[in-house]
């Protein structure tokens, strides 16, 4: 079946793939698929893994705080997604809903309130990981750094928001 621009068949075709999606859902309960859920690694490293078991193959180490997002959980394991776009399975166990992003612009400024004519409390550098305190607002999220010091970022130069 192929796909053909203003055909019922790719109507159908979604049809059947969500009808087929509900039934492995129905029929494998431990199965459930994430819709944009973010947590950070708890542990002081957690290994993440290219399937979801001890037995697979480790990718790489992820440090404490690291954000993620969750693609789909399975039997105490959780396939997520960092902020480079790279997929692993971590354990369930290793994941915290403490909420932190991570700088991904080359340096981020940090206001004290969400706009750039409030004053520059600090500035982070790409990589950095800053504490999430609360849900983006017009383009803008408060976070903490490590050290105590807080403000607002602009949800364009982080990730994990």
């Amino acid at each position: 079946m192929g796909f053909v621009r203003g055909s019922s068949k790719i109507s159908s075709s979604l049809g059947r793939g969500l009808a087929i999606l509900g039934l492995a859902v129905s029929m494998f309960p431990s199965l459930a698929v994430a819709a944009l859920e973010f947590y950070s690694i708890n542990d002081n490293v957690a290994i993440m893994y290219d399937a979801p078991s001890l037995k697979a193959g480790k990718l790489y180490v992820a440090s404490r705080n690291l954000p993620v997002e969750a693609i789909v959980k399975v039997d105490g394991w959780v396939k997520v997604r960092d902020s480079e776009g790279a997929l692993a399975w971590v354990e369930e166990k290793a994941l915290s809903e403490k909420r932190y992003i991570i700088v991904t612009s080359p340096l981020a400024d940090v206001y004290q309130v969400a706009t750039t004519n409030s004053p520059l409390m600090f500035q982070v550098q790409q990589g950095v990981i800053l504490e999430w305190l609360e849900p983006p607002a017009n383009g803008w999220v408060r976070v903490r750094h490590r050290d105590g010091q807080t403000g607002y970022v602009r949800t364009s130069q982080v990730w994990g928001s």
